[in-house]
């Protein structure tokens, strides 16, 4: 393991990443800076800046002190704003906040990426992967502004690497959530209905275990740029992912077996390099339960 922060800036801090992040660093003892549009009064940071993260002057502010960053600001879809601000207003954030990190002297960071720069999940239309199980390597298609946002946002943490010689992780994250979380609603609706879970190939992660994998890549001995998905290793679909391929990806390569419900994602790199494999495991209702 590298040498732990001594302060770790989170953007996008009350959200349900950042919460989980601050709280997963409260518990290994590391003070915590908060960056976000408003304080909701409960973040456990001893300091929290209210601001945008593409505002440069906030982020400076927010980096006082701060030798480690974890960028999870973003507008996470691309129903929730124009596509304009979609599509500027998160690649604007990364680049500010890994700019600014970079220009202070940090020279670890993490940013949040996304299955979604694969395109599959927000195209007007059903895409497959070339592959599966898909890895880094897999071609992107994207057609959207908030996937497209993702993979800008990966090609400018590589270049923020060499310009200021940081370590940089991009983590590919899934669906997230937790029990009693959207998790629920959705592994019920892939349970009656698992074409809903197609262009995500039924992946997910819970919050607590995507704040996990944040703090490994801080903490790894990992230098450069590195793109890693980090999802569960089963699927929330309660069918065998085999048939679930046969049926809504017909024809695409099969690289690997796939047993039982073994999500169709190469995690070679997030257990080779950041030593990580999800604990938090859900358990989806059968399909016959759901009907």
């Amino acid at each position: 393991m590298a040498e732990p922060p001594r302060r770790v800036l989170v953007t996008g801090a009350a959200g349900r990443v950042g919460r989980a992040t601050l709280d997963l660093l409260a518990r290994e003892g590391v003070p915590a800076s908060a960056l976000d549009l408003r304080d909701p009064g409960d973040l456990r940071a001893d300091r929290v800046v209210t601001g945008r993260a593409d505002d440069p002057e906030a982020v400076r502010e927010a980096l006082d002190g701060v030798d480690a960053v974890i960028h999870l600001a973003a507008i996470p879809a691309p129903t929730l704003g124009t596509p304009k601000e979609v599509f500027l207003g998160n690649v604007g954030a990364t680049f500010v906040v890994l700019e600014e990190a970079g220009a202070a002297g940090v020279r670890r960071a993490v940013v949040a990426s996304s299955f979604s720069a694969l395109g599959l999940p927000w195209a007007a239309r059903p895409l497959h992967p070339a592959y599966v199980p898909v890895d880094e390597a897999l071609p992107p298609q994207v057609e959207d502004p908030y996937g497209l946002s993702k993979q800008v946002d990966e090609t400018t943490a590589a270049m923020m690497a060499r310009r200021h010689g940081m370590t940089v992780v991009a983590l590919r994250y899934p669906l997230l959530g937790g029990p009693g979380d959207r998790l629920d609603e959705r592994a019920a609706g892939y349970a009656e209905d698992p074409g809903r879970g197609a262009s995500e190939l039924w992946t997910y992660l819970d919050t607590r275990d995507a704040a996990r994998a944040a703090w490994l890549s801080l903490v790894r001995p990992i230098e450069g740029f590195t793109v890693v998905f980090v999802t569960a290793p089963v699927t929330l679909a309660p069918q065998p992912t085999e048939d679930l391929l046969a049926r809504f990806h017909p024809g695409v390569e099969r690289r690997a077996p796939l047993p039982g419900r073994t999500a169709p994602v190469d995690l070679t790199a997030a257990e080779t390099l950041l030593g990580f494999t999800a604990d938090h495991l859900y358990e989806p209702v059968a399909a016959e339960e759901a009907s």
